[in-house]
């Protein structure tokens, strides 16, 4: 075979390659597979592109991507936390998106400022008391579970958690590293035992009587009361949720989100991937099989949730979660909070 004709075969070949794999985009996600795949096989379904999806931790997922560097085949990174993306940023691990669709539907403060991370979700994470011992006429703000009636009171996660660290590091930004640390100093003081578990946990602690007041996030109680498990609806509904500061702040919120790496090699899919969670039914899945709240402004939460009553969210910019994570995480060490 003349060597032009082999030559042109073989570059025929890596242009059919390439041109396979353009029509594909590749996810980094530390959300669970259950909690993603569906929305990104619909996508695919829609727009023939294929999702190829790894999972893993945050921290695991960050350290591939530092050390994949350009190489790395990821395309999106896919968080539960806005401290991670600010982190994964400052990393310089994702690069900035100029999309209309992305600015035009995601609120201000639950992006980065310079468009490199987006919010996809939203949950609320606020206060659960005991429906039987607890009045909630007693409840204001996370700040007033430090007054001495909530001595031996109170059940939380550890401040391992990434979820307590970005309320603290919420509370940072918006009322000082001191009153913050006096915060956790007094709500350490006011624990029913020494953190333990999960979210859930937490709220079956207080169906159970181990504590009176919990502090998780919004969609693992909703879990709990719209899943197909009996018990953990009967643990939940003797469980109420607060809306905290309400007349201040308001409930200190984070996201699910994700960014465009650095590395993308298949950017134009990933920005398209990214829009497609901002659509309409996309969103109202997120709400009504995550128990999550939709960033897209016109799209209502489940009808379940909103029978929970209407509430005021902290508007800081969710960058700060990441900003002051660092002050946040030694603030809790010197608390006291394991």
């Amino acid at each position: 075979m003349p060597k032009f004709i082999s030559k042109s075969l073989f570059l025929i070949a890596v242009l059919v390659c390439q041109s396979a794999f353009a029509n594909e985009v590749n996810v980094y996600s530390s959300r669970q597979s259950q909690l993603i795949k569906p929305l990104l096989d619909a996508f695919s379904k829609d727009t023939g592109i294929r999702v190829n999806l790894i999972t893993a931790s945050d921290d695991v997922l960050l350290k591939r991507l530092q050390s994949e560097g350009r190489n790395s085949p990821a395309d999106i990174l896919l968080t539960a936390d806005a401290g991670r993306l600010y982190r994964a940023k400052s990393m310089g691990l994702l690069q900035a998106v100029q999309s209309p669709g992305l600015i035009k539907n995601i609120p201000a403060n639950l992006r980065d400022p310079g468009n490199t991370w987006f919010g996809l979700t939203y949950r609320a994470r606020t206060i659960f008391y005991s429906k039987d011992r607890v009045n909630p006429q007693q409840l204001s703000t996370y700040e007033a579970l430090t007054a001495p009636q909530w001595k031996g009171r109170v059940c939380v996660t550890s401040s391992n958690s990434i979820y307590n660290q970005s309320l603290t590091a919420s509370m940072i930004a918006s009322v000082g590293e001191a009153r913050a640390q006096q915060w956790a100093k007094g709500l350490v003081a006011n624990f029913s035992r020494n953190p333990v578990g999960g979210d859930k946990d937490q709220i079956n602690a207080v169906a159970s009587g181990r504590c009176d007041v919990a502090i998780a996030n919004n969609y693992y109680y909703a879990q709990m009361l719209f899943g197909g498990d009996a018990t953990q609806k009967a643990a939940a509904n003797r469980v109420g949720i607060f809306w905290a500061n309400q007349r201040d702040r308001g409930t200190h919120i984070n996201i699910s989100g994700a960014g465009v790496t650095a590395s993308a090699k298949h950017k134009e899919n990933a920005v398209r991937l990214l829009n497609y969670l901002l659509q309409d039914i996309a969103q109202q899945w997120y709400a009504t099989v995550n128990g999550e709240f939709p960033v897209k402004p016109g799209v209502a939460p489940d009808p379940r949730i909103q029978a929970w009553g209407r509430f005021k969210s902290d508007a800081v910019n969710l960058s700060v979660l990441g900003k002051y994570n660092p002050q946040a995480v030694r603030l809790l060490d010197l608390a006291g909070w394991r």
